[in-house]
């Protein structure tokens, strides 16, 4: 179940990035994330009440209301300190780094959760991945040149960690709590994370002006985010950190091919290359799960 509950995550957070660019066109991605996050807390919401897992509210221990308060600050950390990075360098310089995240993840769930089985096979799944992710960050050549400031490099750095953490944070905090809920709990701390970037950049004032068409991709974008949310930290919480992370990034497959189909959008050969050996990582990745 929780290896179906990985792929539903991938493949909604596959359509969530198209959906998301369709939105994107005209507005500002700080205001469609914020106005996406209130669509994922909603729907989020709405689960836990369908399930009954309001109940539990009470329930909660302290140790898990302070690790998915953890997580949803870690993955708000994330996103203030990858845009910080892409505002300060290169995109072709900030993306690999950020992308480096799967791998950390992997990682560190190998050390945190003694996910060690079948080490070799696993650090080769792992070797797989990191090759397959710096085939598919495509470089770039901007249309202009600017100094670079060297703390880009830290801020991307920290955003890998963060998006790491967020994952080991969220497998201690979801235990003993209904996934519907610890996601939901989670979701309300990213959603003042987001809103506080927006007004921290003074963008509130687009909000009259938003695109209506662009409006109601965004709003699918947040129906497609919440869902992968739910069906990840579901998985998170009853599989193998190791294994759900890496399932979860092949998202990129979807997006590729929904990007190929809707927007008509091609890959070089050696993203092509890169796709293949995602694949194969996480194939096994699972099969040793």
């Amino acid at each position: 179940m929780w290896i179906g509950a990985a792929v539903l995550s991938a493949f909604f957070a596959g359509i969530t990035a198209v959906l998301a660019k369709c939105g994107i066109r005209k507005t500002d991605s700080d205001v469609a994330t914020a106005l996406r996050t209130v669509v994922v807390l909603i729907f989020s919401w709405v689960m836990v009440f369908l399930v009954g897992s309001q109940k539990t509210i009470g329930e909660i221990s302290g140790k898990s209301l302070v690790f998915l308060v953890l997580s949803g600050l870690s993955t708000g950390a994330s996103w203030l300190c990858y845009f910080r990075a892409l505002s300060l360098g290169d995109v072709n310089k900030v993306a690999p780094i950020d992308k480096s995240s799967t791998i950390l993840t992997v990682l560190i769930a190998m050390i945190c959760f003694s996910e060690t089985q079948r080490l070799w096979l696993r650090l080769l799944s792992t070797a797989l991945l990191a090759a397959g992710i710096f085939l598919m960050v495509e470089r770039k050549k901007t249309s202009f040149q600017s100094k670079t400031d060297s703390r880009w490099m830290v801020y991307a750095v920290l955003s890998a960690i963060f998006a790491a953490l967020t994952s080991i944070l969220a497998k201690v905090g979801i235990s003993g709590v209904e996934s519907n809920l610890g996601t939901a709990i989670r979701t309300v701390v990213v959603l003042g994370m987001a809103w506080l970037v927006v007004f921290a950049k003074g963008k509130q004032g687009q909000l009259k002006d938003l695109d209506r068409k662009e409006l109601f991709f965004i709003f699918l974008s947040g129906i497609a985010t919440g869902a992968s949310w739910l069906c990840y930290y579901y998985a998170i919480q009853n599989g193998t950190v190791s294994v759900v992370v890496p399932i979860d990034k092949m998202s990129i497959l979807v997006t590729v091919v929904f990007s190929y189909l809707f927007l008509k959008e091609k890959i070089c050969k050696k993203a092509a290359a890169g796709l293949v050996l995602m694949q194969a990582g996480t194939l096994l990745m699972a099969m040793i799960g």
